[in-house]
């Protein structure tokens, strides 16, 4: 009978060094966590202690200053402030001198527009209200020239037959906010999506009538043709 040969004894699995970070590493890394926090303008926080393989986990948080210059705009009074089309400004202007606007017409245009909730296009005001609200100068001085509501009314139609204005209900009345508007892109984009939407997304209609000839699907209303179409129409 052979004899069984001797049994070899089971090798073991080699043990794999884990990495394990050093100070070298260490000081290379909290470099690194300096310099991205001094671009950041934040002071590092101390790091937490190394994992089994040497990596660590950072939380970062940047907090930004509500009163720096980048962030606000300096505007007088305290009621906000409005984003104005700089074409509109100046066309507004020529057509006053030109006395295609009048100026209960363009007092009333200013005062509404003035008075809008941010991010709506809309101002809250009746007519009565806006005629309260132009006269509160004039009521200072003895001579102070006041305007009457009637006038307020036939402004307001005016605006409105131009484009300038729409009405949005008793007591609601919508600027055209490619004309003037207080809020942020963001909001005038929804405004105008609803616009669209409740004009059947006619790009001849409002709030798109009136603009710079050079912009497609825009006109230059002509004003006096439109003040004699107004007076035929009785």
């Amino acid at each position: 009978m052979t004899p069984k040969p001797p049994m070899r004894p089971q090798r073991r699995p080699s043990e794999v060094s884990q990495p394990v970070a050093t100070p070298e590493s260490d000081d290379v890394f909290d470099d690194i966590l300096s310099l991205l926090a001094d671009h950041v303008g934040q002071t590092p926080e101390v790091a937490p202690p190394a994992t089994k393989r040497g990596r660590r986990k950072v939380n970062i948080s940047i907090e930004y200053d509500a009163d720096k210059p980048t962030t606000t705009h300096t505007m007088a009074g305290n009621t906000g402030y409005s984003l104005t089309s700089n074409w509109f400004a100046q066309r507004m202007a020529q057509l006053i001198i030109a006395r295609r606007v009048s100026a209960s017409q363009a007092a009333v245009f200013l005062y509404v527009a003035g008075g809008q909730k941010k991010g709506t296009g809309i101002a809250s005001y009746t007519q009565q209200q806006v005629t309260d609200g132009l006269n509160e100068e004039a009521l200072k001085f003895p001579d102070g020239k006041k305007i009457t509501r009637p006038t307020v009314n036939k402004a307001v139609k005016a605006l409105c037959d131009w484009g300038w204005l729409e009405s949005a209900g008793y007591g609601r009345i919508r600027l055209n906010v490619t004309l003037w508007f207080n809020g942020n892109s963001g909001e005038q984009k929804e405004v105008l999506q609803e616009l669209a939407s409740d004009h059947g997304n006619d790009p001849e209609a409002f709030p798109h009538r009136i603009g710079p000839q050079t912009i497609p699907g825009q006109q230059v209303l002509d004003f006096e043709d439109l003040a004699q179409a107004r007076e035929a129409a009785g």
